[in-house]
């Protein structure tokens, strides 16, 4: 019996995920992306496929870490406000929402964004 690798299974839970929600440009789509190294967040508008604001932990330098992803979503919610990007829609890409996608998500709350 062959054993699912756990990026596979996030992946098939990504497609689950992404099968529902779908960012607007009312309320366009917070997608977090988590490799060994970075935690990159993008905000996208799907009807025009077209990344509204993004950041990542190469722009703060700080740690790969629950403070690090933490800063990286206070980064992406003050480049939205300054877009005038109120609410989002929240993407976790699979991952599971607890330590660094969490503390990214309560980052973005902090920050003024609205899920």
């Amino acid at each position: 019996m062959n054993k699912i690798s756990r990026n596979k299974s996030r992946l098939q839970r990504k497609r689950r995920v992404r099968a529902k929600i779908s960012g607007t440009s009312e309320k366009p789509r917070l997608a977090v992306f988590r490799s060994l190294k970075e935690i990159y967040v993008q905000v996208i508008d799907d009807a025009e496929g077209a990344t509204l604001v993004s950041a990542s932990l190469k722009e703060i330098k700080a740690k790969n870490d629950v403070d690090g992803a933490k800063k990286v979503g206070a980064l992406a919610a003050k480049k939205c406000l300054d877009k005038k990007i109120e609410t989002v829609v929240f993407d976790r890409a699979g991952y599971k929402y607890h330590g660094k996608i969490k503390a990214l998500a309560d980052g973005a709350r902090e920050g003024g964004l609205k899920f």
